[in-house]
């Protein structure tokens, strides 16, 4: 979303006749894109401003920061930055600027506007695309879970809905350009159009739809979407997904605990047994499909049995990918009062012990990789000198040996040739060859 968000932030700057610069100290406006999931990162938000301030003694320099704020973050930001504004007040920008003697006669105007407006004029801001070959399309905003671990409610506010018709168009944009990699993005996108029933299409029509541009065009690319809730996730969006080939076959769906417990305290709103539910259509439907998911070890009361459950879940998906994080508080979140009470210790182990059992799923999956041969998305080159390295559909990470730079951005055809229990190499075939899917 970060990404999403930074590129129509440059569209706007670059609108009013700025240029961009890789160096910080050649900069003369300079911003953050804030994320307040974890504590971290806004820690790296006050060693950032603290040396940009220092940097106005000498420097000519307008700073700002936008994303995803908390309002106690906010209130400390107004004192350091020079614009705080939410991401939905980004067509507001312009204006802002103006009032530091920049001049912006494409300042817009959009007093005592709601935040549902507001971020139907920020979606209507033409993004400009970082890469050529992979983009990000925001489909809705905000989340209305409530999830206790969680501040993104009060960082983006409720749940909205990006008009369908300009997400379509623009998907049909991208692919007539040649982009081969396309992600829906959202807090929620599977609760896409439901705050607009009667008037929207749901999640499940919105992708048939995209489906369709791809079954219309001969142009090759993938669709991700990220990131769906468990409880609206239903089998009619599996279904859709295996019936489009540009739809790609790979599902990011966060289970967060393995225990009914803690999934209560959590907030979460869904069972084990409803998350089961649809990885048993998944792996029913689109068999071939690789399984990613976000888990919190460590959350308030963890029991080790509670902790154990999440292992099992672990084992009995078989996750490819898992973004495994300690919990830790969040100010503005419900579960921000309550103790945290695993000891770090506890809570490193737990990481390192899930950390291995995904190793070995991991580990099993790309070892059945080989002498198989998948098409890729070469994203870039690879850190091992001489060698490329992309993606496969199912965003497994693969390397090979080439030194052609003019296949980045490409999809080509490559035979996997070995495997670790992260990583996986291969080597580039004739586009002739049969590949998987």
């Amino acid at each position: 979303m970060n990404q999403s968000d930074s590129e129509r932030v440059k569209r706007v700057l670059e609108g009013m006749g700025a240029q961009w610069t890789d160096s910080e100290e050649e900069a003369n406006i300079i911003g953050i894109l804030a994320c307040s999931v974890r504590q971290k990162a806004i820690d790296k938000v006050y060693t950032k401003i603290g040396k940009w301030n220092k940097r106005k003694a000498s420097h000519n320099l307008i700073t700002f920061i936008s994303g995803c704020v908390l309002p106690a973050d906010k209130e400390k930001f107004l004192k350091l930055f020079d614009i705080v504004f939410a991401m939905r007040e980004l067509p507001q920008f312009p204006q802002m600027l103006s009032q530091y003697g920049i001049t912006t006669p494409a300042g817009l105007e959009r007093d005592n506007l709601n935040p549902k407006e507001e971020i139907s004029f920020f979606w209507k801001v033409k993004p400009k695309y970082n890469s050529s070959f992979e983009a990000f399309i925001p489909i809705q905003n905000g989340c209305d879970k409530f999830c206790s671990f969680c501040a993104v409610p009060y960082t983006r506010g409720r749940e909205v809905s990006r008009p369908s018709n300009e997400i379509v168009d623009e998907v049909k944009s991208l692919v007539e350009k040649g982009y081969k990699s396309i992600t829906l993005l959202g807090q929620n996108v599977n609760s896409y159009g439901l705050d607009k029933k009667g008037n929207e299409i749901t999640f499940s029509e919105l992708l048939d739809q995209i489906g369709q541009i791809g079954e219309s065009t001969s142009n090759q690319f993938w669709v991700y979407f990220t990131s769906p809730h468990p409880r609206d996730m239903g089998r009619e969006v599996v279904e859709v997904i295996a019936k489009y080939k540009c739809l790609a076959k790979q599902i990011h769906l966060p289970i967060q605990s393995g225990d009914d417990k803690v999934l209560i305290k959590m907030n979460r709103k869904h069972s084990v047994k409803k998350y089961r539910e649809t990885i048993t259509a998944i792996k029913e439907l689109i068999p071939e499909a690789t399984l990613f998911t976000d888990i919190i070890v460590g959350f308030t009361g963890e029991t080790d049995e509670q902790f154990e459950n999440t292992r099992k879940v672990m084992k009995e998906f078989k996750y490819n990918m898992a973004y495994i994080a300690m919990y830790s508080k969040r100010p503005g979140a419900a579960s921000y009062s309550w103790p945290d009470d695993i000891d770090i210790k506890v809570k490193k182990e737990r990481l390192a012990l899930l950390t291995k059992d995904l190793a070995a799923e991991s580990g099993a999956y790309n070892s059945n990789m080989i002498d198989r041969v998948f098409p890729l998305l070469v994203r870039d080159t690879d850190k091992k000198q001489g060698f490329l390295s992309g993606q496969t559909e199912g965003k497994i990470t693969v390397r090979f040996a080439s030194e052609d730079h003019s296949l980045i951005g490409q999809i080509v055809n490559v035979k996997i040739t070995s495997s670790t229990n992260f990583s996986v190499e291969g080597e580039l075939v004739s586009s002739e060859v049969e590949v998987v899917g």
